[in-house]
């Protein structure tokens, strides 16, 4: 269950999936605490810490406790993320990351994210030059292709790796397909066979039984859970239970995910203010309560929540 990336050892291979407006310092200690091995902060502009953008600031925190964690740094200029790499290797991060596989329209105009999906000998050179400006090791996170008539993971990786990349996750869906579908396992196994450095595999891990799955059908070296994760900090716990003696607890207690919502919503408030961090756990309750009688009902009732108060009031009947 140990893993490696270049020198930085991690407690196990299973991986919390960089996810914009959900993987902040509240949702990644409650995963860590549940057994999650390695952590990426959100994905952070290059160009926005060139122009000194004042939201940047907030992404680039991380606590010591989070890690080893990996800092995710997203752009199309090679001497804009090796220039940004440089200037953050001071900080508590022990890698980074690249991402090669958001699919947000913004991002992809900008031939940002899964844009560089088209140009592996660009996205190839970002590599290299950041792999010049530090000593950390540089990681890549990429997509199955762009399209399916245009599906080149194999080839990314191959270029990824020749140009010093220590690491390359791969989602097994294309950037059309955004989320939807299902994630093509085959082509994380073909990414596999096709170099020698670790592959982490990404795609509908929501349950352990789909995880140990994954590792037998790929033979991928980690696991990346993304939004199985959310709401389900538990999957952690589950899927290392699991893959360690082929059994886990079925799961959380109505009480348990309480107190798992109202801790989450005291570090929301530690860290963002009462203001924003009561309305970012307002997706968050959603998620948690899914599947739960009269949780419809609830997921509106929590829009009107204005304060812990409020929010621990309204989980009094769950």
């Amino acid at each position: 269950m140990k893993f490696k990336i270049g020198s930085i050892e991690f407690e196990n291979n299973l991986v919390l999936a960089p996810m914009a407006g959900v993987t902040d310092i509240p949702f990644r200690l409650l995963c860590k605490e549940q057994g999650c091995g390695m952590l990426y902060t959100e994905m952070v502009s290059a160009k926005s810490l060139l122009y000194q953008n004042k939201n940047t600031k907030a992404l680039l925190e991380v606590r010591p406790e989070e890690r080893p964690i990996a800092l995710q740094l997203f752009g199309s200029e090679p001497e804009v993320m090796a220039w940004a790499a440089g200037e953050l290797e001071g900080g508590d991060y022990d890698l980074f990351d690249i991402n090669m596989g958001c699919p947000v329209p913004k991002i992809v105009n900008n031939g940002e994210g899964s844009a560089l999906m088209k140009d592996p000998k660009l996205a190839a050179e970002i590599v290299r030059a950041m792999v010049r400006a530090v000593k950390k090791p540089v990681t890549v996170k990429i997509r199955k292709g762009f399209t399916e008539e245009t599906v080149n993971a194999v080839e990314m990786a191959k270029r990824l790796e020749d140009a010093g990349a220590a690491a390359i996750a791969v989602h097994g869906r294309t950037r059309e397909q955004y989320y939807s579908g299902k994630a093509d396992w085959e082509i994380i196994r073909k990414v596999k066979d096709a170099v020698s450095i670790p592959v982490i595999g990404n795609g509908d891990i929501n349950s352990p039984e789909k995880a140990k799955k994954m590792l037998e059908d790929t033979k991928c070296d980690a696991l990346m859970v993304g939004r199985g994760a959310q709401g389900n900090p538990w999957l952690f716990s589950q899927i290392l239970d699991f893959l360690q003696t082929g059994q886990y607890r079925g799961k959380p207690s109505a009480e348990e995910v309480k107190t798992m919502i109202l801790r989450h919503a005291r570090l929301q408030l530690e860290v963002k203010g009462e203001y924003i961090g009561i309305r970012e756990m307002r997706k968050h309750v959603a998620w948690y309560t899914a599947g739960y009688p009269h949780s419809a009902q609830l997921r509106n009732k929590v829009n009107m929540v204005e304060n812990y108060q409020e929010l621990e009031k309204l989980l009094a009947g769950l």
